[in-house]
């Protein structure tokens, strides 16, 4: 009987696939972990004042505050600039936003399949903190509300006092060209 040469090989090209995948996959892991610990570092390093502390040496951005979920026991580093770049990172501080502490409108960015998947389990009256040079500020959610991008007035300026987290929708979805936006709008908790 003789034997087809291509069934080892074929199984050896799918096996050098599979490593090469699962190692892509370790890096990325690793690197988002390492990452996590430098955001983390430079956090603690830069809430004791009001130097911007870069977490990497390359890095592009850096923490402006601590966003908190009590009630999910979630906590995240906001970085400044919402880039895609850094959007890869955590959530970002939009920079046309009020700055966090400062009064105003402040709006949050993330990536509704990791770090901003923790607004799909928001309810009316949930809080969230939000802390920036050893200042807390709370908020209690007023409004969850799903908008298409087009509806940029639902992130007017002019509304004092908010704290406005972003981010894409459907939260299973697949595709990452949605044109929905889920919205989170919260109020000072002494304004409850």
């Amino acid at each position: 009987m003789k034997r087809s040469w291509w069934r080892p090989a074929a199984g050896f090209i799918l096996l050098v696939v599979a490593v090469i995948q699962f190692g892509n996959a370790a890096f990325i892991l690793g690197k988002a972990t390492l990452a996590q610990r430098l955001l983390e570092q430079a956090w603690r390093q830069s809430s004791s004042g009001t130097e911007a502390i870069h977490p990497w040496t390359s890095a592009d951005t850096f923490p402006v505050a601590r966003l908190t979920f009590p009630r999910q026991q979630r906590d995240y580093i906001v970085l400044s600039g919402a880039s895609g770049r850094n959007l890869a990172f955590g959530p970002t501080h939009v920079s046309h936003s009020a700055w966090p502490g400062e009064g105003g409108a402040i709006i949050i960015a993330g990536h509704r399949d990791t770090h901003f998947e923790v607004l799909s389990e928001l309810v009316d009256d949930d809080v969230i903190e939000l802390e920036r040079h050893h200042r807390r500020n709370r908020y209690r959610v007023e409004r969850l509300e799903v908008l298409h991008e087009s509806r940029a007035d639902a992130l007017d300026q002019s509304q004092q006092d908010r704290l406005i987290l972003v981010t894409c929708y459907p939260f299973a979805a697949i595709d990452p060209g949605t044109p929905w936006r889920f919205v989170v709008t919260a109020v000072p908790d002494e304004a409850i």
